[in-house]
Order: structure tokens, then sequence, then C-alpha cells
């Protein structure tokens, strides 16, 4: 008898196909944190917000005012889930008190890590959203079977040295895809 061992894609990215209907996910591009027989989880990494590091510092800690640098650290749509809840994606040279080490990079969900950034003493390299994406076991392996995604290996340049708007595409293209040539028709010659 042969078993039948899922493929997860837990440290891959998420493409969403140009047909992608759901407004949460249409044209975005989803780290995978976890994916495994329960579910899996992830961070839509290219969708800034018009939020920015001071204002959630702002939120934080309303006594201080925020250092000029962190107006220009963008805050990302991570998903629909608890879009009040911090996630930060970053290099995994430090730690903090709700870190959780990914492979080459890290997780954290406590604020330490934002005051740390704001402070310039925080990693070289993060990307900071709200919210993340979620699917019950099985969902996610159905909307593959369904074309809604496609999934290729992560890349920490895509993730942290390519401009948000570019980021979909690179991914698409490190498959050897160009997006735009994909059509959200179907049956048409």
């Amino acid at each position: 008898m042969k078993t039948f061992t899922p493929s997860y894609l837990k440290h891959q990215f998420l493409i969403a196909m140009p047909h992608m209907a759901d407004p949460n996910f249409a044209h975005t591009l989803t780290y995978i944190v976890e994916h495994n027989e329960n579910g899996a989880m992830g961070l839509v990494i290219n969708r800034p917000q018009e939020l920015n590091l001071a204002d959630i510092l702002e939120q934080l800690r309303p006594d201080d005012t925020p250092p000029p640098s962190t107006l220009h650290v963008p805050i990302y749509q991570g998903g629909p889930v608890q879009t009040d809840r911090g996630f930060v994606l970053h290099s995994n040279e430090c730690s903090f008190q709700a870190t959780v080490a990914l492979q080459g990079l890290s997780l954290t969900t406590s604020q330490d890590v934002l005051l740390a950034i704001a402070a310039g003493v925080g990693p070289k390299q993060s990307l900071i959203t709200l919210g993340y994406a979620g699917w019950e076991a099985g969902q996610l392996e159905a909307e593959l079977a369904d074309n809604a995604w496609l999934n290729c290996p992560f890349d920490a340049d895509i993730l942290f040295a390519t401009a948000s708007d570019l980021r979909l595409g690179a991914a698409a293209q490190s498959l050897g895809i160009n997006l735009s040539l994909l059509t959200s028709q179907a049956g048409h010659a």
C-alpha cells in the first residue's frame, strides 16, 4: 500500500493567479509561514497600507514622538484575519520576546521588534504586516487544485530588496512566467 504524502508549501511564495476574484487576494504575493494537515497561515507581502511605523508607534506609545525614520517604514496588509495584530518577517540575526525561527527568516509578533526597528537596532531586513491569511485544513490544497494560486520557492531578495509593486511579477518571473500574458478568460482561442 502506497502512503500519500501531501506536499506542503511552508516557506514558499503563493502567487495569486490573474483570475483570482477574492478582493483580499487579487494580485497578491503571499509568504507561507506554516502549512500542514491542520491548514495554512501566510502573510501578504505586496500590499502596503496608508499606515507607516510612526502611525503604529503613536498608537502603542501616545506619549512618545516616533523617530522621523519611522515615517518611511511601510505597514503591509498581511491578510484579512486579525487585522489589528502585527507580524514582522525579518532577517534572523536577532530575536525578540515572541520570535519564531523560520528557514533563514524569523517571524516576530511582539512589540519589542517594532521599538528596535524604530531605534535603529532592529533586524537588518524586515517587513511589517497587520493581519494574516489563514486557510482551514485542505482549503489551500483545494484552491491550488482549482488553479487559484501558483507556488514558487522563497527568495529573500523578492521579500526585502524588491519594490512592493514588483514583487508579484518577480516571483512569477522566477518560474519563467509573465503574469500579464496569462488571461483571466478561459476557453477563448
